[in-house]
């Protein structure tokens, strides 16, 4: 398994999926060796599980300042030690790159072994753009994404949205694509609300301050421009909220200097980063946490949030759009929609026994479907598919 991010390098939502479908996969007897850079230290070796290793290997720069050309010295640094790996273990069955930036040793290994590639999409740069390719960086991407979809033996779509993506910007046929969610492990959100949170929940808002929380990555497409603005007209309205929005990004910056400009920024904290436990316990003293993407492949935090009991507000946009089933584990709203957005918020704060009863449908729909036991299986049922189907092919 080939993968850019690996705790603790940590940057959206690709590198927690690996971490986690890592221990579920070898749980259920796969035997795992992922390959990754170590871009934020952690242990060049760690046996995660006795079944699955993490090798993190050196890169050639320290950090990536020219995205494109640095992955691919990156990657031929990966293959040059997978190719070690590879002769000292005696091979492999099966290669699961993730995403464009570990495609280049994939296709080196594939090519070179002869065996099946699985890809697995998270996001494509098209879709980033609104289905346009912006420039010479998003071209050179774009095209990496193409390669790595034709040279898979079945690529995996995190959601619906994903797959019809992946089929219509790189001309896939549907029988080449596979959709297989993100997960959830519910079990840490319920020892979580097990503490008492009370000294916690005072360090972020008052007593009579209800909060309304956003966590993930600072980018335009997360949509939290609109967030800010719906904050101020509840705040102007009166209603006595705290918004919390967390995580780093680009829009960091612009977010705050409009926040200061609004003169809310009493009432509206945007911290950083803050740590997992931070997090989780957030989602549990929340009383509604809101993703309003304008782009979202899959959108795990709302899993989050849903394991977590607490109620959402999602843009009706991709796989957000599938994961919560609008007005009974959640509420829809249209991306690009201020006004709804102002007022799903206010609906679901000033109707919190209705909210809660869509929490706890939201929590028993991921307990059923959304787990990573639950992902694990469907994963290894296609890596069996395909390494049965491999021994019916002659590759010359």
């Amino acid at each position: 398994m080939l993968s850019w991010e690996y705790p603790p390098h940590l940057v959206g939502g690709l590198g927690a999926h690996v971490a986690e479908i890592a221990p579920a996969l070898a749980e259920q007897g796969v035997d795992l060796t992922i390959l990754t850079p170590r871009w934020k230290g952690g242990a060049p070796r760690e046996q995660i599980h006795p079944h699955a290793i993490v090798y993190r290997v050196d890169p050639p720069v320290e950090r990536p300042m020219n995205l494109f050309p640095d992955a691919q010295q990156t990657n031929l640094t990966l293959q040059q030690f997978a190719e070690e790996l590879w002769e000292r273990s005696g091979g492999f069955d099966l290669i699961h790159a993730h995403d464009w930036l570990v495609s280049f040793v994939a296709e080196g290994l594939k090519k070179a072994h002869k065996v099946p590639l699985v890809a697995t999409m998270h996001a494509t740069e098209r879709g980033r753009g609104g289905g346009q390719v912006h420039g010479e960086l998003a071209t050179a991407i774009n095209g990496a994404e193409w390669w790595l979809t034709y040279e898979a033996w079945r690529v995996i779509a995190t959601s619906e949205f994903m797959a019809n993506e992946v089929r219509a910007y790189f001309e896939l046929p549907s029988d080449k694509i596979s959709v297989i969610p993100n997960g959830i492990e519910p079990a840490r959100f319920q020892d979580v609300s097990r503490q008492d949170l009370r000294a916690f929940r005072d360090e972020w808002a008052l007593p009579n301050e209800k909060i309304v929380f956003y966590v993930g990555r600072l980018q335009y497409e997360k949509g939290l421009h609109l967030l800010v603005e719906a904050a101020h007209q509840i705040l102007e309205r009166g209603e006595n909220v705290k918004f919390i929005i967390a995580g780093r990004g680009s829009m960091l910056a612009p977010l705050n200097q409009r926040v200061m400009e609004l003169g809310i920024h009493e009432r509206v904290v945007l911290p950083g980063y803050i740590s997992d436990a931070e997090r989780d316990q957030l989602y549990c003293v929340a009383d509604v946490a809101v993703f309003p993407s304008l782009y979202e492949p899959f959108g795990i935090v709302a899993l989050e949030a849903m394991a977590a009991k607490c109620p959402v507000i999602v843009s009706n946009v991709g796989g957000l759009g599938e994961v919560v089933e609008d007005h009974v584990t959640g509420i829809k709203i249209p991306s690009y929609t201020l006004d709804v957005l102002v007022e799903a918020i206010q609906f679901v704060l000033n109707n919190p026994a209705q909210a809660q009863t869509r929490a706890e449908r939201a929590y028993e729909m991921v307990c059923h479907d959304y787990t990573w036991s639950h992902i694990a299986r469907a994963t290894i049922q296609l890596y069996d598919e395909i390494i049965q189907a491999r021994k019916h092919v002659t590759w010359e």
